[in-house]
């Protein structure tokens, strides 16, 4: 069944930009999985077909979010395109922004995490600690807010200290965001892979979102698209804003 909450945040005969919800597969990774972007792009954006590394597997994908990250995500129209927006990802010349919140008060109003990331043996999971493909990863945070959430539903007198941050990850490793902040003792908020299992904020997946995109189209104008947050996550942070 097609999800009807994806949306088309800009557009133009070079390029596509999605505002991704959660819970969505960029691209199936085997036979038989869950309905993905690329099954929705294909429909209403058939020239994707071509598009792509692989365009069998992955039409029309450049770079992903994790299933349960939502926000922008630009599909490129042309094999031209294609290859001018993944030289851009891999040169750095792409400034990506996310929003997310974490557990914890974090003290610094801004901040870099630069530690290598690595898989985790014979887990998907990442780690900054010792494992396979080691790959260098550096994220820059600013916090944006912070606040102190009293669980009404607890038996007895529960605070949270919570933290709104915004974060640039100038690398683009898999869970980058995720596994940095989870390694300075500030793991996202119902992240269970990397964090706490606790739920007090009553959250389905991680509060991460992929707020904006900037770059300079290959026209030579400055693009900034940019993704409104999505609408469960409005819904924590007013929880959390009493």
């Amino acid at each position: 069944m097609e999800r009807k909450d994806i949306i088309v945040i800009y557009e133009d005969k070079n390029l596509v930009a999605i505002n991704k919800p959660a819970h969505l597969l960029v691209h199936p990774y085997a036979e038989g999985n869950d309905y993905a972007l690329t099954d929705w792009l294909l429909k209403h954006y058939p020239e994707v077909k071509k598009v792509g590394d692989d365009p069998k597997q992955r039409p029309g994908i450049v770079h992903r979010l994790d299933k349960n990250t939502s926000g922008v995500i630009l599909v490129p129209r042309t094999q031209e395109y294609f290859a001018y927006l993944k030289n851009l990802f891999q040169t750095r010349g792409i400034k990506k922004a996310y929003l997310a919140l974490v557990w914890g008060k974090i003290q610094e109003k801004k901040g870099i995490i630069d530690k290598p990331i690595s898989l985790k043996g014979g887990t998907t999971k990442r780690t900054v600690h010792e494992g396979k493909m080691t790959k260098e990863a550096l994220t820059e945070y600013e916090v944006v807010e912070r606040f102190e959430f009293d669980d009404p539903a607890a038996e007895k007198r529960k605070i949270y200290e919570l933290t709104l941050v915004r974060a640039w990850p100038k690398t683009g490793r898999t869970h980058q965001i995720r596994v940095h902040l989870a390694s300075i003792g500030h793991a996202i908020v119902g992240d269970t892979m990397y964090g706490a299992k606790m739920n007090p904020l009553g959250i389905d997946r991680h509060f991460l979102h992929a707020e904006s995109l900037e770059f300079v189209a290959s026209q030579g104008h400055k693009l900034v698209i940019e993704a409104e947050l999505a609408t469960d996550l409005q819904k924590v942070l007013k929880k959390v804003r009493g």
